[in-house]
């Protein structure tokens, strides 16, 4: 699958195949853990670990995957909050753009940094729109970025911002709740992403048990993140 990434992503969609991403922030997890929690991971269901934060240390994510890779050989996505998260130790990158903000920064500013950077890597470019709807909490991703999440009730702006990234050519749509949010994205939002859209959805943040997993599938998306859960309870996939 590595350096097939995408690809693997798009077939899976095809047969109807559900995912599961593990989200991972470097600055969260104490060094001498990385080997127990990878043991989890080869374990489990979890067909990709994404890594990164919205405030990762300089060249902590490097030093982050290169321990994971030692015990893992689960392909490793770099999740990243600006363009200072690059590095070759990974297997791919999301490209993303943060497109339910107004903020030039994470629309492109971070982008054009990070371009020459990725020219020397051999990742897998992954580019994806990121749209950040509301979870009842204020998140890291907000602070940092500066934007405002889309209310979940505004399912038309959700639906015209992910149609809107399909259109502008991602490849991927990231509908984030993001990080510890109390309110995972609706399933009515993922119902209408799903018959808007014809590029592989990802869902994340607030999604805390098998149950939340299973709904979002059913309602449409193609990848399901867990991050905070797993942070509370690494044996959380046993019951998946």
């Amino acid at each position: 699958m590595k350096n097939n990434i995408l690809t693997f992503i798009k077939t899976s969609k095809k047969q109807g195949a559900k995912l599961v991403a593990l989200l991972l922030d470097p600055d969260k997890i104490v060094s001498k853990n990385i080997p127990r929690i990878s043991k989890k991971i080869n374990e489990n269901k979890i067909d990709f670990i994404f890594v990164g934060g919205s405030t990762v240390a300089p060249f902590e994510t490097e030093r982050f995957i290169s321990a994971l890779k030692k015990n893992t050989s689960k392909p490793i996505i770099i999740f990243p909050g600006d363009s200072n998260q690059i590095t070759d130790t990974a297997d791919g990158i999301l490209f993303l753009s943060l497109l339910s903000g107004d903020n030039p920064e994470y629309l492109i500013h971070q982008q054009v940094r990070a371009a020459p950077i990725l020219k020397k890597t051999n990742l897998e470019i992954i580019p994806t729109g990121y749209i950040l709807i509301d979870g009842d909490n204020e998140t890291a991703v907000q602070k940092v970025s500066q934007t405002k999440p889309i209310a979940q009730g505004d399912i038309s702006k959700i639906t015209a911002t992910a149609l809107a990234g399909m259109y502008m050519g991602k490849q991927l749509i990231y509908l984030e709740a993001g990080s510890g949010a109390k309110t995972a994205v609706n399933t009515k939002i993922i119902l209408e992403i799903a018959k808007a859209i014809s590029i592989p959805i990802i869902v994340g943040g607030g999604i805390r048990s098998t149950k939340g997993i299973q709904n979002a599938f059913d309602a449409g998306a193609d990848i399901v993140v867990i991050g905070t859960a797993f942070e509370e309870n690494t044996n959380f996939f046993q019951t998946f």
